[in-house]
């Protein structure tokens, strides 16, 4: 397979991986999805992210079927890569996606409650000591030698079992052996020994090795300085040839801390003058003692490179374990933050191990471990900040205890401006991307069946046929295809006319019915609807009025069955509340008597304002 073939990589980007990788190496580090060594060859990271998303899970990725979709998913990586305890943790989690087999996605499930509970039961002296331990691992550049350092203090802080069992089979000894061999190489020593050898020798790692090193560096420094050295001696009045040659060959042995007969067995015998003797002399040593060094240090290579291969195995095991116990722990620091929880997933059967309690035995829409919908019991949507009111909600079948209904394939959402409906659309599509990749999600309990696509489309407020014509091509194909299809649309009369629009939703209703979808739209034009099917039913979120600071109060709640309404009487008396200048407040109370100026001031005194 050649680098192109990869999705995402061109002529240009091809180039730069040959040129600073090599081929080999630059597919090994895409099939291994290894974000840092491709940006560190010059791709960007974000084109990295990408790219290694499509290698690695592109079947995963055409579950994404729109822009809006891909935004949600993108942004929830991004989230959770913020709890990474290592860099190389943060690109493993943003190079996730989504998973086709239901049963890896019920593994991976597992994996990351462990961690989420094996995090939650360290006390904060524990959890400081693991983090330390990523630190150091990620200032180390997270080496081969760093990762069994990691592997160490991990074990030294007592962690077992669990997320943390890996390590329980490493020979600690042998470990920590093959550790300080691999300290001791400097340059770029790896186990696949595609560089093996190559690397420096570490300062401190053999005492002989360190001392001819100093001696080799000072006869080189007194090669360099030649002439300064006749004349060190010729200052000392030294003139007859005899003379002059021992006391060049004692005190070079003094500076280079060597034996006169070791510097004496340097010296030419036919040097021609002083001058020559001196230069040929250092040149001699220098030479002499380059080949000591580079003599020793094979030896020690040699006996450091059988140490670590003796551990070789154990090793790799530490390795492999801090990569995944780092990878594990990242996202279980974000379940955590985010009080996540395992969703009931389509094939889960009837085991009973959901931590939701009743929704763990399938229920009335997991009947032989079947999930033939999205249903959610106090879910939160995690791109908003502060206090967030939970809400309810379910489309198609489902088992929970809940009252939102079961059986309806379409739901179609109405109510208020700014009452939350495209936020329960979102949170719908983050519930269903996060169980698509096997993570725990936003909610006390929920059931995520398995879906091909998933159409999430926002409201756009561009009205002209361009933007209708990209909708509809945007969101039709993947409802008219094979596979099962979750459409969540936002409000389609922000693109064209209202009657046109009532129309198109008629339309997606009866097509997402006919092709066995499940879909959930926004509109505000309930009240032109043909009749809906009767797999469709109407919800309806209600403003409720004004706070004391005539902000909206809305609960966010849908009621089930029921044509939420938009109350611009709402609206209105916060305009004229507001309004401070008085031909301007004349205006909105004109509009006041339009919409009932008595639910206008209603309204108003409701929120306890005057002025």
């Amino acid at each position: 397979m050649r680098l192109e073939d990869y999705w995402g990589v061109g002529p240009k980007t091809a180039e730069t991986l040959r040129g600073t990788l090599g081929e080999e190496r630059a597919i090994s580090a895409i099939e291994s999805a290894d974000v840092a060594a491709l940006a560190d060859a010059g791709v960007s990271r974000g084109r990295a992210t990408w790219v290694l998303r499509r290698a690695n899970g592109e079947a995963g990725m055409d579950l994404f079927g729109t822009a809006d979709a891909r935004n949600v998913y993108d942004r929830l990586l991004t989230l959770a890569a913020e709890f990474a305890v290592t860099e190389h943790a943060a690109d493993r989690v943003r190079v996730l996606t989504p998973l086709t087999d239901p049963a890896d996605r019920r593994d991976r499930l597992d994996d990351v409650l462990e961690a989420r509970d094996a995090w939650i039961g360290l006390d904060d002296e524990e959890r400081e000591a693991v983090l330390d331990a990523f630190r150091e691992f990620d200032e180390a550049g997270g080496t081969d030698t760093a990762a069994v350092r990691t592997a160490l203090a991990l074990r030294a802080a007592g962690l077992r079992g669990g997320t943390f069992a890996a390590l329980e089979d490493i020979d600690e000894d042998a470990l920590r052996e093959a550790g300080e061999a691999l300290a001791a190489f400097s340059g770029t020593f790896d186990q696949s020994g595609e560089d093996g050898g190559s690397g420096e020798i570490a300062e401190g790692a053999d005492e002989r090795l360190d001392r001819l090193r100093e001696q080799r560096d000072a006869a080189r420094e007194l090669e360099d300085s030649a002439f300064d050295v006749i004349e060190t001696i010729r200052e000392r009045g030294v003139r007859d040839a005899d003379a002059f040659r021992s006391t060049v060959v004692e005190y070079v042995a003094s500076e280079t801390d060597l034996t006169r007969g070791r510097v004496e067995s340097a010296a030419p015998d036919g040097a021609v003058d002083s001058a020559d003797f001196v230069s040929a002399t250092l040149r001699g040593l220098a030479s002499d003692l380059d080949a000591d060094v580079a003599e020793h240090e094979a030896e020690v290579r040699a006996e450091l490179e059988a140490a670590v291969e003796e551990a070789g195995g154990d090793v790799d095991a530490a390795v492999t374990a801090v990569s995944d116990i780092a990878f594990l722990l990242s996202l279980a620091r974000f379940a955590v933050e985010y009080d996540l929880t395992r969703p009931v997933l389509d094939g889960d059967g009837t085991d009973g191990d959901s931590e939701n309690g009743d929704a763990g035995d399938g229920g009335e829409g997991g009947v032989g471990g079947r999930v033939d919908g999205v249903a959610v019991d106090g879910a939160r949507n995690l791109f908003l900040a502060g206090d967030v009111q939970p809400v309810t909600y379910a489309v198609g079948d489902h088992g929970l205890d809940i009252d939102a209904p079961s059986g309806d394939r379409v739901t179609v959402l109405t109510g208020a401006n700014s009452g939350g409906k495209t936020t329960l659309l979102e949170t719908l599509c983050q519930v269903t991307v996060l169980a698509s990749m096997g993570l725990p999600v936003p909610a006390e309990a929920a059931e995520v069946g398995s879906f091909d696509t998933v159409v999430f489309h926002r409201r756009h407020a561009s009205f002209n046929a361009g933007v209708l014509e990209a909708t509809l091509k945007s969101i039709v194909p993947p409802l008219s295809g094979e596979g099962r299809t979750l459409m969540l649309v936002d409000e389609f009369e922000a693109i064209t006319e209202p009657g046109r629009a009532a129309d198109l939703l008629n339309g997606l209703v009866e097509l997402t019915v006919d092709r066995g979808a499940l879909g959930a739209y926004v509109t505000h034009l309930a009240d032109d609807l043909s009749p809906l099917p009767d797999v469709a039913r109407v919800d309806g979120i209600f403003a409720e009025g004004l706070t004391n600071d005539l902000k909206l109060r809305v609960d966010y709640q849908p009621r089930f069955g029921t044509v939420g309404k938009s109350t611009p009487e709402f609206i209105v008396s916060r305009l004229v509340a507001n309004s401070s200048d008085r031909s301007e407040k004349a205006g909105f109370q004109k509009l006041a008597s339009a919409v009932g100026e008595e639910a206008v001031q209603r309204t108003l005194s409701d929120a306890d304002w005057s002025g």
